[in-house]
């Protein structure tokens, strides 16, 4: 795997604030490179801007990851999807992490705070995500240069 150290990129707005202290705790306790995006919380932010810089970060990163957390995880999903060259996967399921990266090739993982109470479901889709392999089956692959050629073109 060489000596290339995946780079992780979180982010939340205030809603998703204590889950993402715990999700980046939990990294961080199995040697992660997870970095926070920066970005000051308040009752008064907007997920908007945490999903746009984190997006851009993680374009700009080659081979890296992000997480974004707000209250439902569908207003992230959205909102990172804007960015060129990001697919963003909203889960609720283990399923959904994993189909999200080894089927569409999503390099972000959005998560709702108030839809999953449960940490150790959180951990596991979390793991599920980074761990899972991009896509390699012909179809999958084909399908998601149809997404990229969409967005270059559009």
């Amino acid at each position: 795997m060489g000596d290339s150290i995946l780079k992780i990129f979180i982010g939340s707005d205030h809603r998703g604030l204590d889950l993402k202290k715990k999700v980046m705790a939990y990294l961080r306790e199995n040697e992660l490179d997870i970095n926070d995006i920066g970005l000051d919380n308040s009752p008064l932010d907007d997920y908007p801007i945490f999903a746009f810089k984190l997006g851009e970060l993680v374009r700009d990163n080659k081979g890296s990851l992000g997480i974004l957390i707000c209250g439902s995880g569908v207003g992230m999903s959205i909102a990172a999807n804007k960015v060129k060259g990001i697919r963003c996967v909203r889960a609720v399921s283990v399923d959904d992490a994993f189909k999200g990266k080894n089927h569409n090739g999503a390099n972000v993982i959005a998560l709702g705070s108030e839809v999953t109470t449960d940490f150790n479901l959180v951990k596991e889709m979390v793991d599920t995500f980074i761990n899972t392999k991009a896509p390699s089956e012909e179809r999958h692959l084909k399908r998601v240069q149809a997404i990229r050629m969409y967005e270059d073109n559009n």
